[in-house]
């Protein structure tokens, strides 16, 4: 392996978000790392990657199909592999590079079911790897903040957390438009979008999952749900369809040049659309979620994520033996039809540029303190920009998470959604047995 100073990083799946890392690679962090290769299904998408290569100044890099990985691998030397595929397919790049003698950097969730999770610990104990789950979300300050407080015990013991999360009508409606809303993609949002969530638990209290119940259904999107509600419009896709024009829920890819090359002109290779009508058939993952956890430490969690709230944000609080800390962020305040200025993408998440937070610590017997801190500017609050920061520059900040820690968050999602099929609590030593699925 080389121990230079700059260590060679491979890029697998260049899709929309894997552009960060290969910008990172590029411009801040080109002093610590260089981006020796791509790998995809599509070529028609890493070159447009390569193209973000040249946009820097330097010569674009070696584009390798999906099946040359381990030859891409050996060719370029790699240290670290960067992934960024479908979640379901995780696991098989973790592997194959740990198998190689190269470093991981994941993007969440690590993987989709056991059998992945348990190929990846076996290769990690045979081979000595580092499996880093990129979960940013830690990295934003607000949620360092309050991991120090807990740790220092404002609240005392930790009794009980509630955490309230709500994607707004374009953010939640994306993952219903694209390949998350088949969960055997994605493991649906309890896999996908809450391990972000139940890991900033684990996290934050120091605790692992022990028990798991969960109820959920997919109650506002899908074809039944979109006419029973008044908001279908009769389309298959965005692009292209006269019907969407009206649909504030439509996607609309050619309003995006990015998007467009990525995606609309990439759909020759291998026909992913990534703009289907949200309420159009084939979605198999829900859109309203709750889920109770009983940690090791004997701390309980009520969570609820809901992916069609009028506005994007979350509420949580931690009650302890000595008080509580209350936290309320809000990413947008409404959620607007049609384009504006600051998202002129018809249909797209606009940036979350406007985060505020009130965090508030109401000690026993005492008034309650406003805990002065301030969001991180980027993407999720900051957390993109510092991950990047601690990942690709090798910081030693105590925050990078590990395999473990994408087991464990992966787990409360796998028993949740196991509790939601069986009806029943799901213990996580039954699942890891065989005996909870």
């Amino acid at each position: 392996m080389n121990h230079t100073t700059q260590r060679r990083y491979a890029i697998v799946g260049t899709g929309s978000r894997a552009r960060m890392y290969t910008r990172a690679l590029t411009g801040a962090h080109r002093r610590h790392g260089v981006l020796v290769a791509l790998c995809d299904t599509n070529a028609t998408r890493m070159a447009v990657h390569n193209r973000i290569v040249a946009e820097a100044g330097l010569d674009p890099v070696p584009a390798y199909p999906a099946d040359a990985f381990a030859r891409m691998l050996t060719e370029q030397a790699v240290d670290e592999v960067i992934v960024c595929t479908v979640d379901h397919t995780h696991a098989d790049y973790i592997v194959a590079a740990l198998e190689h003698g190269a470093d991981v950097v994941t993007e969440k969730p690590m993987t989709t079911d056991l059998d992945g999770l348990g190929r990846i610990e076996r290769a990690r104990e045979r081979t000595g790897g580092r499996v880093t789950v990129g979960f940013n979300y830690r990295y934003n300050p607000v949620h360092r903040r309050v991991r120090e407080l807990i740790a220092q015990g404002a609240v005392g013991e930790v009794g009980s957390v509630h955490f309230e999360w709500m994607l707004d009508l374009r953010h939640g409606a994306d993952y219903f438009r694209r390949w998350h809303r088949d969960k055997a993609n994605s493991g649906g949002l309890l896999v996908h979008k809450a391990s972000h969530h139940f890991d900033l638990v684990n996290w934050w209290i120091g605790a692992r999952p022990e028990e798991v119940y969960a109820s959920g259904r997919l109650f506002f999107y899908g074809e039944e749900n979109g006419r029973r509600h008044g908001v279908a419009a009769d389309y298959e896709r965005g692009h292209g369809a006269a019907a969407a024009d009206a649909d504030p829920f439509a996607l609309h890819l050619a309003d995006s040049p990015d998007l467009s090359a990525l995606y609309l002109e990439a759909e020759h290779e291998d026909g992913y659309r990534r703009d289907l009508n949200v309420f159009g058939p084939g979605i198999t993952i829900e859109d309203d979620m709750s889920v109770l956890v009983r940690y090791d430490t004997g701390a309980r969690l009520s969570y609820h994520l809901t992916a069609y709230a009028p506005w994007e944000g979350y509420r949580l609080a931690v009650t302890g033996s000595r008080g509580r800390l209350e936290l309320d962020m809000v990413e947008f305040d409404r959620t607007v039809a049609g384009p504006t200025e600051e998202n002129p993408v018809r249909g797209m998440p606009a940036p979350k540029e406007d985060t505020t937070s009130r965090l508030v610590l109401r000690r026993h017997w005492s008034a309650p303190e406003e805990i002065e801190v301030e969001v991180g500017g980027g993407g999720h609050g900051g957390g993109d920009t510092a991950m990047l920061d601690a990942l690709l520059g090798r910081l030693d900040d105590g925050i990078r998470p590990d395999h473990a820690d994408g087991g464990n968050a992966l787990l409360t999602g796998l028993a949740a959604n196991a509790s939601m099929a069986s009806g029943a609590p799901v213990r996580v030593a039954d699942l890891l047995a065989g005996k909870g699925a």
